[in-house]
């Protein structure tokens, strides 16, 4: 078993690759037709799953999350800010969480019953255009122990 796991994680190792390029423009299609967050029955990349403490036993469940790339626009009206100039710059700020903790409280605060264990990285959807989301699979832990 731990050679599937190689050949997968080697997979996923070289993106670049034509099998994983096809592959990730397949599923870039497939994730657009979902909701942002939508479960999944089984694990993309259970190498990785596994190595981030997923079991395939009941209380373990996987989901997928959908979160926007890109930069943080303060929300002001029209633009117009006050204060000091060091403080009024409204298109280039950067937020200051990582799209994976957005992602992981998105998901913990709709599945209020679960408890988010751990996330890894599994596409970029439309690389290019305005519609930039990066979804990220999810691993909740049903059981407390």
């Amino acid at each position: 078993m731990s050679r599937a796991y190689k050949y997968v994680s080697e997979l996923w190792r070289k993106k670049q690759s034509d099998v994983m390029r096809f592959l990730q423009r397949v599923r870039c299609w497939e994730y657009r037709q979902h909701p942002s967050i939508v479960r999944v029955t089984h694990p993309t990349r259970p190498d990785k799953a596994r190595r981030l403490g997923y079991k395939a036993k009941q209380g373990y469940v996987v989901y997928r999350v959908r979160v926007r790339r890109g930069g943080r626009k303060r929300p002001v009206p029209k633009g117009i800010v006050y204060g000091k100039p060091t403080n009024q710059g409204v298109t280039q700020l950067k937020f200051q969480r990582s799209k994976r903790s957005v992602a992981e409280e998105r998901a913990g605060r709709k599945l209020g019953g679960l408890k988010v264990l751990n996330s890894y990285w599994i596409n970029e959807v439309c690389p290019v255009g305005h519609l930039h989301s990066t979804p990220l699979r999810l691993i909740f832990n049903r059981t407390m122990n």
